[in-house]
């Protein structure tokens, strides 16, 4: 008895895999990603205080230099950003920043953590107790972009 297999045909299927497997790590997972990030920033957002009256900053130079920094309520909760990054992503990892921007508002860290006249009121580390949360969003995303992709398969 002889059998006969013709191959011609894996070359092609292997090229369309390796093709999807290239689009799933480039599309699906940053979905995935984004996904999990908005749920921290989110919450950051919902977490962050909002005085209810503008309040002043004084920077580390202000006794020499006599500059302080007058904030209007809200700033901190605007200042807080999710972002892309490149530079820390790469085909197997997607990465994204979740924080705030300290330009806008400079005394977020003494917000988050404290300082020796004022008692912490953190807002960034009680978000990542909804990571569980995130990684639900991160799942839906991903299975929403590979059905686009593989057209509901």
């Amino acid at each position: 008895m002889t059998f006969r297999v013709d191959t011609s045909q894996l070359a092609a299927i292997s090229a369309k895999l390796r093709h999807y497997s290239k689009v799933i790590k480039e599309e699906v997972a940053i979905e995935g990603a984004a996904a999990m990030a908005k749920v921290i920033y989110d919450e950051a957002r919902i977490f962050a205080p909002v005085s209810e009256k503008a309040h002043v900053f004084y920077g580390r130079s202000s006794v020499r230099t006599g500059v302080k920094y007058t904030f209007q309520p809200g700033t901190l909760k605007a200042a807080i950003y999710r972002v892309y990054s490149k530079d820390r992503s790469d085909l197997n990892r997607k990465t994204y920043h979740v924080g705030w921007n300290h330009q806008k508002a400079p005394y977020g860290f003494m917000v988050e953590f404290g300082t020796s006249h004022a008692a912490a009121n953190p807002f960034m580390r009680p978000s990542l107790a909804r990571v569980p949360q995130a990684i639900q969003a991160a799942k839906g995303r991903m299975a929403v972009k590979l059905k686009e992709i593989t057209g509901g398969i």
